[in-house]
């Protein structure tokens, strides 16, 4: 009899851990975007952001990687997003005030997920 207690204590661990482990997946902010011509600033690489006050924390989100995908266009341009592409970028900068999104990429990191002639658009974006 302890044999089946230890089965279903072990499908409810299970059951928990899937649920959180999809909470954790699901959850994404969401904000405008925008990008910025090269030469980027450090040596990273091309895909790389600048942040605004939304995300920097006192320079708290310095080095993380986010995963940003466009859900559309944030002014008049049609069909902006690249049939739903990802894009992972590190910050490495703070976007200053005047910003014109939560997120600033590289043009690189941009062109992967829309067209650069939308210049900005509403994108997801998940540590």
């Amino acid at each position: 009899m302890g044999g089946r207690y230890i089965g279903i204590e072990m499908k409810v661990s299970l059951t928990v851990c899937m649920i959180l482990c999809l909470t954790s997946i699901v959850h994404a902010d969401q904000g405008k975007a925008v990008f910025f011509e090269p030469p980027y600033t450090r040596d990273y690489g091309n895909m790389v952001a600048g942040v605004s006050d939304a995300l920097w924390n006192n320079g708290r989100a310095c080095g993380k990687s986010y995963r940003v995908k466009c859900l559309g266009g944030a002014n008049e341009a049609p069909h902006p997003c690249k049939n739903g592409n990802t894009a992972v970028v590190k910050v490495v900068d703070y976007c200053k005030a005047g910003c014109q999104g939560i997120i600033n990429l590289s043009k690189h990191a941009f062109s992967t997920i829309a067209d650069p002639d939308a210049g900005i658009i509403q994108v997801e974006f998940n540590e």
